[in-house]
């Protein structure tokens, strides 16, 4: 499966921005999703989750209620809702797909074999 994010940018802090994650040449419904996001200098981190039927999704301890991933089996499409974003959410945005995934190894970057190309997201302070 191929995966394209869009939707990235600059934004001041306490700012909202979408992110969309589009897939192709694979049966998305099938797959759990996941976002991830890397600094500079830093190593890639799960943010949020969400399963192939879009139940039982699963944040990072940082967002704190801000963000919401959410996904549209009709349109290929796993979304990133971040609202009162913070100059530390700075960083490179990825969506990432996995098949199959289990509800407890969503958080691991190793459960993913898909990736896109990521988004960039510049929170200014």
């Amino acid at each position: 499966v191929q995966l394209q994010a869009s939707g990235g940018g600059l934004v001041q802090a306490g700012g909202s921005l979408r992110l969309s994650c589009a897939a192709s040449g694979g049966t998305f419904s099938s797959y759990g999703m996941g976002w991830f996001r890397q600094a500079p200098g830093k190593e890639r981190e799960f943010v949020a989750t969400i399963s192939w039927s879009g139940g039982t999704p699963a944040y990072a301890d940082f967002v704190n209620g801000r963000f919401t991933i959410s996904r549209d089996n009709a349109k290929n499409t796993v979304n990133l809702q971040m609202n009162t974003l913070k100059p530390e959410d700075t960083g490179v945005y990825y969506c990432a797909a996995a098949y199959p995934l289990a509800p407890n190894l969503g958080r691991r970057t190793a459960s993913y074999a898909y990736w896109g190309q990521g988004a960039q997201v510049t929170v200014s302070s």
